[in-house]
């Protein structure tokens, strides 16, 4: 309560210019601001956009690699629930071979990956055709991950909307050639605050894609990938 007091204090404090001039000025800051600010997700969508594309247009390639979207009680989130079912259609339609779930399974209580796995073995694809990253932390760590320890290549990533483009632009920088199908979403809470999160997260995203930061955990190379596809 004594923080909310002092945060509300140092607002009041806060004076506006009282001149045209200066009101003029501190316009032109704040606009300024803003446009830095929605630079780097502007240049995701621009870069990384025309690569967004539906199941049924989707290229063909080796894997598609689904992105973790959280767990309620154990199972996958409504969101994840979306991209798993999407993953299903692209490998029903024989677009893929095999996928990549990638989540945080750094509790011995949350393992998306292993949620994500079981929804899509209910859901008709063989067990074998399934291929599991325990490591992805973020979607950087997921897509070096992906490359250096899973060897993809060329991909089909499946995320909704609002990510995709993150998440193409972070492949690529990792070294895949990928594609992306962004799952439709209903426009509710969770949509606004994906979207709020990516105008922030572009500038997380860019410097990974210049820097190439190794992830959270790299670990040896992992053949699981090669003989879902073989």
């Amino acid at each position: 309560m004594r923080g909310l007091r002092a945060g509300l204090g140092w607002i009041r404090r806060i004076r506006l210019p009282r001149t045209r001039r200066g009101q003029r000025r501190a316009f032109q800051a704040v606009v300024a601001l803003s446009a830095l600010g929605l630079l780097p997700a502007t240049c995701l969508n621009a870069t990384a956009g025309p690569r967004v594309r539906t199941v049924a247009d989707v290229p063909a390639a080796p894997v598609a690699v689904v992105f973790g979207a959280g767990l309620w009680n154990g199972e996958p989130s409504p969101y994840l629930a979306h991209r798993l079912d999407a993953a299903v259609r692209v490998y029903r339609a024989g677009t893929v071979r095999a996928v990549l779930v990638t989540g945080d399974n750094s509790r011995e209580d949350y393992d998306e990956p292993d949620a994500m796995r079981g929804y899509l073995e209910r859901h008709g694809i063989p067990s074998r055709k399934i291929v599991s990253d325990y490591a992805g932390f973020d979607t950087w760590d997921s897509c070096t991950r992906a490359h250096r320890v899973f060897g993809v290549d060329r991909a089909v990533l499946v995320s909704q909307g609002f990510h995709i483009r993150r998440a193409l632009a972070l492949c690529s920088a990792a070294g895949i050639d990928a594609y992306g199908v962004g799952v439709a979403a209903t426009h509710d809470v969770t949509w606004a605050y994906g979207g709020v999160r990516e105008i922030f997260a572009a500038g997380k995203a860019t410097a990974e894609a210049v820097l190439r930061p190794d992830p959270h955990f790299l670990g040896p190379k992992e053949k699981g990938l090669a003989e879902a596809l073989r």
